[in-house]
């Protein structure tokens, strides 16, 4: 039993929640009474409800994202239903999703409060306050509208306690080690949440550096950065670089995920990459679009040389697994525009390339101003475009299925000794791909669950 749980419905198992682990390292005194429940998408709903009802809390914390908008939903209706006609426990909810919602929104129907924004320290007042307060006070059933918001303003991350002493020992052996070494974003991309918030804000970096030591120490040897703009700050970034390169020599072997700004890849920041040994270092690149015009639209800056020589070096200089993205939907943007930028992107050589549909993310000015290019959303999280002036239903729908075909075949490898026969142009594969991928679809009538040795015979005829 806890008077506190905080709990979150991950992507996967191996995704542990840094943000829960935040909220519980910064509640002060009221920390010993907070319990960290974590589950996973395709977990059944009976394994997610049973601990939360078996801890009986008196405060239920949730973080919802757009990948977990629905599970969360599911959950909340069936605790209501396991907490009929007895006294339930006061329900919060944060996190990116719900930071923007309508007041209209179904989940909404379920929460006593919402928390906008970062909340370790609000979320601290709020639970002291109710925690007094609940002793006398019997809070009536959630509204159909909470009326109950507090918006956090952005914190200074030198005020908080860390926490990744809350990683326990499966956590750093068997899962992601997420961490942060900044917050915020100097960039207005308006499809992006990170454009709301231009203000970088920075971990101080020698007390970072020493808890990395600490996890290392303790087992940890996958750690993933959170910060959106990691090579933001040259000399930061290379100081952590050295940090990680110095430990290489460690059993197991140390990796690192990096995501990082395209065109920021000066040469002592290129140096220190060189030396990273294989298999030891991850980095994701948001190319987007390589259309100029498209990308003035949504205010991303855009220089398609500086960025196509960085990827070049990357794959000629450094053992890095590069992980490249664009997005499909953006205003103004068509078929014939997408698949040149996939072109270019392709002969760059990164070593994944992901094509995402753009998604309207309540909040983002994007999804304010769609209207002018034609843009109509799926209504559900996570509100993928359906279709623009530009890119029709039908051709955005085989954009989509390309990208599945193109994970399963190329991304995940396990095909590459077809490579000449699938890309007999090597210069251009976008259209040929295209193909490919509508004949699969219409041969297995799906994008997934498909066995791989019948997609190889396919794949050979």
């Amino acid at each position: 039993m806890a008077d506190i749980v905080l709990a979150v419905i991950n992507a996967k198992w191996i995704h542990p929640s840094l943000a829960l682990r935040l909220l519980k390292a910064n509640l002060g005194p009221l920390e010993d009474r907070c319990q960290i429940l974590e589950f996973a998408l395709r977990q059944p709903l009976s394994e997610k409800t049973a601990p939360i009802l078996a801890a009986r809390p008196r405060i239920l914390g949730l973080s919802v994202s757009i990948w977990n908008h629905q599970a969360t939903l599911e959950l909340l209706e069936a605790l209501e239903t396991a907490w009929a006609g007895v006294f339930k426990p006061i329900i919060v909810l944060g996190g990116p999703e719900i930071s923007h919602l309508p007041p209209e929104a179904g989940i909404l129907r379920y929460a006593h409060w919402v928390v906008q924004g970062e909340g370790e320290a609000v979320f601290r007042e709020l639970c002291a306050r109710l925690l007094k307060d609940s002793a006398t006070e019997r809070l009536p059933s959630a509204s159909s509208v909470c009326g109950k918001i507090i918006s956090a303003k952005p914190v200074d991350p030198a005020s908080l306690a860390s926490a990744y002493r809350l990683y326990t020992g499966e956590d750093l052996c068997r899962k992601l080690v997420y961490v942060e070494v900044s917050r915020g974003c100097p960039f207005g991309c308006e499809f992006c949440l990170s454009s709301l918030d231009k203000a970088v804000r920075e971990f101080p970096l020698d007390p970072f550096l020493g808890e990395m030591d600490l996890l290392i120490r303790r087992g940890a040897r996958t750690f993933k950065f959170l910060d959106r703009t990691f090579n933001l700050d040259i000399e930061r970034a290379r100081r952590i670089l050295e940090f990680f390169l110095a430990r290489q020599g460690e059993e197991p072997a140390l990796r690192v995920h990096f995501e990082m700004v395209p065109s920021r890849f000066p040469p002592e920041l290129r140096e220190p990459l060189t030396r990273f040994p294989p298999g030891s270092l991850r980095l994701e690149v948001g190319i987007q679009t390589f259309n100029r015009e498209t990308a003035a639209l949504v205010g991303r800056p855009c220089d398609p040389e500086a960025e196509l020589e960085a990827l070049s070096f990357l794959g000629k200089y450094t053992n890095a697994i590069v992980h490249a993205d664009l997005i499909a939907g953006l205003p103004e943007e068509d078929m014939a525009s997408f698949g040149d930028g996939f072109d270019r992107l392709w002969l760059a050589g990164p070593g994944e390339i992901q094509v995402g549909i753009l998604k309207r993310l309540p909040g983002t000015p994007l999804a304010r101003r769609g209207e002018a290019w034609g843009m109509r959303y799926s209504p559900d999280p996570p509100y993928e475009v359906l279709e623009t002036a530009a890119l029709p239903a039908l051709e955005r729908d085989r954009l989509k299925n390309f990208a599945r075909f193109w994970e399963l075949i190329v991304n995940r490898g396990a095909f590459r000794d077809l490579g000449p026969w699938l890309f007999p142009q090597r210069r251009r594969v976008f259209r040929s791909f295209l193909e490919l991928s509508d004949r699969l679809l219409e041969r297995f009538g799906r994008n997934w669950g498909i066995d791989r040795r019948e997609l190889r015979a396919e794949l050979e005829r």
